[in-house]
């Protein structure tokens, strides 16, 4: 996308959140629902698909402008994101990642125009920060595959159209290289939705558990045909690579929203005669708050830069997800403690976000998970024993 193009698409956006969707954050937070109205205009705009290749209806973006992108969605409620986050990320990118080209022509341009809404189904109720130990499996059965097992906080699962499944296909093979992926459209025969969960925060973005009981689906479901078999877990750590940088981003934006909201409220209310940005210890939450953003921000545009060149997709992104995962929850507590009192009640958007603000720290690898990305990577066999 040229510049003027990719200007104009950030400026639509700015305004799409801050002019729409801000000032219904309290009603989406309460009603745990994404209004009908800001879906449909996610579709126009393209959002459903603007990681995804120009070939296949998507608008293409680099890494490195989808960011951009993220730090204006990021701005709000993290349930708009996730409205379009997964199409876009770690289930779109399964198909560009593995897909065959038949897969990719049927499913890609439904998948950026938001008419097919994808869930990514790796998680299990054992296999979770080490997907390796994944219990679901799928076996031969004439020209089918049958796949029985349980998925666990399944993003978009109520709702999703059809589900990027990871099974396990040759029980003996190396813990890593025996997973493939299979597309398995919703209402197949054997494969059911659990009650959406009920969590802390991120109200509007619904997970929930899914279930697969004698699930067949024929060869062709297979990402990749054939040469997928097999390839699953390597499919599955380059979907979460990017989606890294993507979460990265959207910590970025939900940390300039925090300082704005510490900012006003250190300029507006008033103790002891005077507004509380004039007594320095609120000054120096306020301080420290602008440079964890400032520095995440830059964080994040480096590793997107060097994610599109090829140079580091692997310590890159985990750096920037542990460092911005955790930066923003600082940011969130210190915006509570501007507040005050304030801070500590609902409908108050720094109380929300506070509380939206944990899950980063956890999806998409938890925190742990990159530490130990990043050492192994900098140490190699010291760091494995």
């Amino acid at each position: 996308m040229d510049t003027a193009d990719f200007t104009a698409v950030l400026s639509e956006v700015r305004r799409f959140v801050r002019e729409r969707v801000v000032p219904l954050e309290a009603e989406i937070d309460e009603k745990d629902e994404m209004p009908a109205g800001i879906r449909e205009a996610a579709k126009k705009m393209g959002l459903f698909g603007f990681a995804l290749p120009e070939e296949y209806g998507g608008l293409g973006l680099s890494m490195y402008e989808e960011a951009q992108l993220m730090f204006e969605l990021g701005y709000t409620t993290p349930a708009l994101r996730s409205m379009f986050g997964t199409n876009n990320g770690i289930a779109g990118h399964v198909l560009m990642v593995g897909g065959t080209e038949e897969q990719k022509a049927e499913w890609l341009p439904r998948i950026a125009s938001g008419d097919v809404l994808a869930s990514f189904a790796l998680t299990e109720p054992d296999a979770g920060s080490d997907p390796s130990t994944l219990t679901t499996r799928a076996h031969r059965d004439g020209g089918d595959w049958v796949i029985n097992g349980a998925k666990r906080y399944i993003t978009n699962a109520p709702l999703a159209d059809v589900f990027m499944t990871f099974a396990r296909t040759d029980k003996d093979a190396p813990r890593t290289r025996g997973i493939s992926t299979f597309l398995v459209p919703a209402g197949t025969p054997g494969l059911t939705v659990a009650p959406k969960d009920h969590k802390m925060g991120q109200f509007g973005a619904w997970t929930a558990d899914v279930h697969f009981d004698d699930v067949r689906v024929p060869a062709s479901a297979m990402i990749g045909g054939e040469a997928g078999l097999n390839q699953g877990f390597r499919t599955a750590m380059g979907c979460l690579a990017h989606g890294r940088v993507h979460i990265s981003a959207l910590c970025v934006g939900m940390a300039e929203r925090l300082v704005d909201e510490s900012v006003e409220y250190a300029r507006t209310r008033v103790q002891s005669g005077k507004p509380i940005g004039a007594f320095q210890l609120v000054q120096g939450l306020i301080a420290d708050s602008m440079t964890d953003y400032y520095a995440g921000r830059a964080t994040v545009l480096e590793a997107a830069r060097k994610f599109d060149t090829g140079e580091d997709t692997k310590i890159g992104p985990s750096c920037t997800k542990y460092f911005t995962s955790e930066m923003v929850s600082r940011v969130a507590d210190r915006a509570v403690q501007v507040h005050g009192g304030a801070g500590y009640m609902r409908g108050v958007p720094v109380e929300r976000f506070f509380r939206d603000s944990r899950l980063f720290r956890i999806y998409e690898g938890t925190s742990q998970i990159q530490q130990v990305i990043i050492a192994k990577a900098l140490l190699g066999e010291v760091a494995r024993g």
